[in-house]
């Protein structure tokens, strides 16, 4: 397997997850996922997350998935990309020819789920190693959720990361001891933290990015707070970020995918409310949202 060791920097960071846009038919708009990653760029990510829970991954067949990784490639300006490349639930095969055709979507990384197999160490360890074999790129964790027994040990973790193909890890935990616990043997990886209230915690304890929710409409004020914390070393300013980072993510979680995709195009983003999850907004929570936007915008916070 090739080795990423020494490349630390290049894989840290604030990485925006990428929301879906549907037609009225509920098919993929893959017009607006043109413009909606251009509008994403312009949040000035480190990379982009397609592809991933946020994007409604588990709703989205195969060949589908694909075409999204391809179309963000294309629009991304040069931001490197990653997405999900382990997501089938077929024989070991099927996932091996998904993560060789996922590879080849012009894509800078891929991204493996735990797949519920985080129980038992030896296996996943094997698992995820099985699979790296068949691609060239760097690798992602992904503690995803939609899958049971999906939080890695930190000794799991070590072992992935001590192979130098395993680059980081979205972690969800949502434990500061679990997160301290990893970050204790990322070595020369990135455990980027997924759960908005322990964030500054988590950058204090040495985390090293950031991959959560609130960055599919509010990328801009995520890389604000990296910028103070890990560049300007003005950590009261990071701190007072948090503060309204926080806020904004509690908001946009009641209601999210649908209340991200509303927050998203009051920035510009040219989308509707629609999911496939079934999450919807109503007239009053748009109005919230909107005041949110408004006050963030005044705060410089937000670009629009």
């Amino acid at each position: 397997m090739n080795s990423f060791k020494g490349q630390m920097e290049k894989y840290a960071g604030v990485y925006s997850l990428l929301l879906t846009p549907y037609n009225d038919d509920m098919s993929i708009d893959f017009k607006a996922l043109e413009g909606y990653t251009e509008w994403q760029v312009e949040q000035n990510p480190h990379a982009l997350f397609p592809v991933c829970g946020s994007s409604e991954m588990t709703k989205i067949d195969f060949e589908d998935r694909l075409k999204i990784a391809e179309t963000v490639v294309k629009h991304a300006n040069g931001k490197p990309v990653f997405a999900t490349a382990n997501l089938c639930l077929g024989s070991k095969e099927e996932q091996i020819d998904e993560v060789k055709r996922m590879s080849a979507t012009g894509v800078d990384g891929v991204v493996f789920v735990t797949k519920g197999y985080a129980q038992d160490d030896d296996y996943l360890v094997h698992y995820m190693c099985s699979l790296a074999e068949h691609t060239e790129l760097p690798v992602l964790i992904y503690e995803f959720p939609g899958f049971q027994n999906y939080k890695i040990s930190a000794d799991a973790y070590r072992r992935l990361v001590e192979t130098g193909k395993f680059v980081g890890m979205k972690d969800t935990t949502c434990s500061m001891d679990w997160i301290k616990a990893k970050i204790a043997v990322q070595g020369e990886s990135n455990v980027l933290q997924a759960n908005t209230p322990y964030l500054f915690e988590a950058y204090k304890a040495g985390a090293r990015g950031v991959i959560a929710t609130p960055s599919t409409c509010g990328t801009y004020m995520l890389r604000k707070m990296y910028d103070a914390f890990f560049v300007e070393k003005d950590i009261e300013k990071a701190e007072k970020i948090h503060r309204f980072v926080n806020v904004f993510a509690e908001t946009v979680d009641n209601g999210f995918t649908a209340s991200a995709k509303y927050m998203a195009s009051l920035g510009g983003a040219k989308m509707n409310t629609y999911t496939r999850t079934g999450s919807s907004i109503n007239d009053q929570k748009k109005h919230s949202l909107k005041v949110l936007h408004d006050f963030a915008v005044s705060e410089g916070l937000m670009l629009k």
